[in-house]
């Protein structure tokens, strides 16, 4: 019986060859922003013949292509994409949404061929498309002020004491300096008296369907602070300021509160220099690619590898 690979491969000639002897295979290729994922995929992508789903949920928006490091059209070129530049800034979005429509999509992808790609850094997008969405309860506003009350009067530290007492495995897997989902978390756990383990819902995602294989792009820390640091300086060669520049009269909305136009921003508010600014963009998507490796290394699932892995052992992980 041919492999996965040659299945994919012939079937980008035959749809007819794939049997179902084998199972479709979703490649999930996460990461920090700057490590490399996309040529990754790409490679991959040209050895496969398979698509890519980009799951980044600021790469989605087409008004902010340099801001939000998007595949250049040269890139796009060698490989098919989806979920780039693919809604406006004016739509609502968020990882349900992107959920729902992707896995719409690979379930067109698949029937033409057995293998395909899902790229990004942003976890939750990744986690709801595989996992499929929860089920959570209403919070009460009363509730919701109470703990943000409790936030600011006893700080922090105090709501990661009791977010580890209350639900020690899911305060295990989240950033805990991150106000919103701690503050979320206890919300839940608050109005349920259940653990958030508890509350996941019987809805399915890809891994209750097809053979996932999750792939962590985890270079070394100096590499990937400094290919951060480049790439910075290239976006703002190719352009950024001039797109903020253009963008910065609809600040207000959600899409563009985000790393780098938020600097930005505030650099045309005149409280930064631009030189300030670029090193402030540099410092903040350092610390923003920090706590993403620390979210995709507690997806324990994830199999670590260097953005120059070579083509024939990544396709020896897809096979195994």
């Amino acid at each position: 019986m041919m492999s996965l690979v040659e299945a994919a491969m012939a079937a980008t000639e035959d749809v007819a060859m794939i049997t179902t002897k084998q199972l479709p295979c979703i490649v999930v290729i996460g990461g920090p922003t700057g490590s490399g994922k996309t040529d990754l995929a790409i490679r991959l992508a040209r050895e496969t013949g398979a698509s890519i789903i980009s799951a980044d949920s600021r790469q989605i928006y087409r008004e902010m292509p340099i801001g939000s490091a998007a595949p250049t059209p040269a890139q796009m070129q060698e490989a098919e994409h989806y979920f780039v530049g693919s809604h406006s800034i004016y739509e609502p979005f968020n990882a349900g949404i992107f959920a729902a429509e992707a896995d719409v999509l690979l379930e067109e992808l698949i029937q033409k061929n057995p293998i395909q790609i899902v790229c990004g850094g942003s976890g939750l997008y990744i986690n709801a498309l595989l996992n499929g969405m929860d089920d959570l309860p209403e919070v009460p506003e009363a509730l919701r002020k109470a703990l943000a009350e409790e936030l600011e009067s006893k700080g922090l530290e105090a709501l990661q004491v009791e977010l580890k007492r209350l639900d020690p495995v899911y305060a295990s897997t989240i950033d805990l300096q991150n106000k919103a989902r701690v503050l979320r978390a206890l919300e839940l756990i608050k109005v349920s008296n259940k653990p958030i383990s508890a509350l996941r819902s019987e809805k399915k995602g890809l891994k209750s369907r097809y053979t996932v294989k999750e792939l962590l792009v985890n270079p070394d820390r100096e590499v990937l602070y400094r290919q951060i640091n480049q790439r910075t300086e290239t976006m703002m060669a190719s352009g950024w300021e001039d797109e903020a520049r253009q963008l910065y009269p609809m600040q207000q909305l959600k899409a563009l509160q985000t790393l780098g136009f938020t600097e930005l921003f505030a650099h045309f508010e005149g409280k930064y220099s631009l030189d300030e600014t670029v090193s402030l963009i540099q410092q903040n998507t350092r610390r923003y690619a920090k706590r993403q490796l620390t979210w995709f290394r507690n997806q324990s699932h994830s199999i670590s590898i260097q953005p120059d892995i070579t083509t024939k052992r990544l396709l020896e992980i897809v096979e195994r």
